[in-house]
């Protein structure tokens, strides 16, 4: 393993302040951003579209533009912008020297793409990747490889496969996931552009975190992600997967890794190189070897849906010895649908006989690996060392609070309470109701009684459950003050049913309720 400090052709991080300082000045943050361009364009241009950021930034000729608009358009737009507004904003000469900026004719062209990026308690950070992430995403990288935008010409970047990435959908979501922790080591594989590394350090308050990828330039580019972010600098090391941290342990590892499941292995940000879904089984099956006890790994997968199979069984079937674990699926593609995707993804529908080509080698590899579907979504390890770990798989589609870090600490907080507690201990505990769930009554207008009652999270995953009689009222009634035991003995006086009965078959109807969050131990 060999730390990274740099690649020729990009910037010195230990000069970063002086930008830093400059785009702070300039207002050139998440928030200046949504001031200038409104929410809107805002939006529009997180979704790669760049017209209604390109019409606020528009200013008429003659006219010196403020500058915040020169900056987006320089770093966000990949404009050619006049040397004097440059000059007027940033410390022109360091900025050419420094490799940040180069010449073109009477103007100058950013070499990178620099995206403003708040953090979880409004730090203003900055996001370095290579150009075109931000005007049409891989496909718009490769056209500024191409030249479209003055890129630095020829090679492995030309043809997008050492590509470095920017902000996407799925770094934010990963980012959302991550557990809060209170110092301890974080380890980050694949970092890209070092998002990951750069939420490690400020929601994790992570004492030490290390951050390894196979490119070298997305080493490069974490390192300037941090540096112009103004936090600490990582241990970063390149490698595949734990190669780079063999023998250590962490309290916390995260991994957008390169999860897609293509044919072949064309661009390093998000093909793994390995068949199928085997790239993100190896890193679930090899997370326990580098997990402190009680320690967290967090990754974002894809894994076939196969024919004859049932998803949740194989995807269970990836949890290595000793650890609890909580899978995820957030989305379903069939085969044509996850292929035209990624294809577009990687620009190829701009050449119709390239298309069709790559189009059937997906199919071909779907068929071979009898692949009908491909699923999304989070899974979740704990190291707990049980002989008879927790393992929850489950389908939710449905829209979930953003951030879930503490919902996720509270989920293997209650497996962990669920497992070590027996029936008559349960009963024996006292229960409060979570205080974001409401109840819904249904039912037919007019009827004295309803059909059912739902009980209703509003917070976390937001989840919902039926409830009948005894359910809703078991709940109701759990204010912290009495045991479950005798809130069943009223619940059965009320009802005139035998206690004893209720006793022995209500314990599961309790364990759901503390499982999904609705209930938790007073204490």
């Amino acid at each position: 393993m060999v730390p990274v400090s740099a690649t020729d052709d990009l910037p010195r991080p230990d000069r970063a302040a002086e930008l830093r300082a400059a785009l702070l000045a300039a207002d050139f943050t998440a928030d200046g951003l949504l001031d200038l361009l409104g929410a809107p364009a805002y939006a529009a241009l997180a979704r790669s579209e760049t017209v209604p950021a390109e019409r606020a930034t528009r200013w008429p000729p003659g006219d010196t533009p403020p500058a915040l608009a020169t900056l987006t358009r320089l770093f966000l737009l990949q404009h050619a912008v006049p040397r004097a507004h440059a000059a007027a904003v940033l410390p022109l000469a360091a900025c050419l020297a420094d490799g940040w900026l180069r010449e073109d004719g009477e103007a100058v062209r950013a070499v990178l793409d620099v995206r403003p990026y708040s953090g979880p308690a409004g730090q203003d950070w900055w996001i370095v990747s290579d150009l075109g992430c931000a005007v049409g995403g891989a496909a718009g990288a490769r056209r500024a490889a191409a030249g479209a935008y003055g890129a630095r010409g020829s090679g492995s970047y030309g043809n997008g496969a050492d590509l470095v990435l920017g902000v996407g959908g799925a770094s934010t979501t990963l980012a959302g996931l991550t557990v809060p922790l209170d110092g301890g080591r974080v380890l980050d594989v694949g970092t890209g552009s070092g998002i990951q590394a750069l939420h490690a350090g400020a929601r994790a308050r992570a004492d030490a975190v290390t951050a390894t990828d196979v490119n070298p330039r997305a080493l490069a580019c974490a390192r300037l992600t941090l540096a112009l972010s103004g936090v600490p600098d990582a241990d970063l090391r390149a490698g595949s997967l734990f190669e780079p941290v063999a023998g250590e342990r962490f309290d916390l590892i995260v991994s957008n890794p390169p999860f897609v499941i293509s044919p072949g292995a064309r661009l390093t940000y998000r093909d793994g190189g390995m068949a199928g879904d085997e790239l993100c089984r190896t890193l679930v099956r090899e997370a326990a070897d580098h997990l402190a006890d009680g320690g967290y790994c967090q990754l974002l997968a894809n894994w076939q849906h196969v024919e004859d199979e049932d998803w949740r069984e194989r995807v269970a079937g990836w949890v290595p010895p000793g650890c609890d674990a909580w899978i995820v699926q957030r989305e379903v593609q069939d085969v044509t649908q996850y292929a035209e995707l990624w294809l577009r993804d990687a620009g190829d529908h701009t050449d119709p006989a390239a298309y069709a080509a790559r189009y059937d080698d997906w199919l071909d590899a779907f068929a071979a690996g009898r692949t009908r579907a491909v699923g999304f979504g989070w899974i979740t390890l704990r190291r707990t060392g049980a002989a008879d770990p927790a393992v929850t798989v489950e389908d939710w589609p449905h829209a979930v609070e953003q951030p879930l870090g503490e919902a996720v600490v509270e989920h293997f907080a209650r497996q962990e309470f669920l497992r070590r507690t027996d029936d008559a201990a349960l009963l024996a505990t006292t229960f409060r109701i979570a205080d974001d769930v409401v109840q819904e009554q249904v039912g037919r207008p007019g009827e004295e009684d309803p059909e059912h009652v739902v009980l209703r999270r509003q917070r976390g995953m937001r989840r919902a459950t039926r409830a009948d009689t005894v359910a809703a009222g078991f709940a109701g009634a759990c204010d912290g003050t009495l045991p479950a035991g005798v809130i069943l003995d009223a619940i059965a006086q009320v009802l005139e049913e035998d206690p004893a009965v209720l006793r022995k078959r209500t314990p599961g109807v309790i364990r759901l309720l503390v499982e999904q969050g609705f209930l938790a131990p007073a204490d």
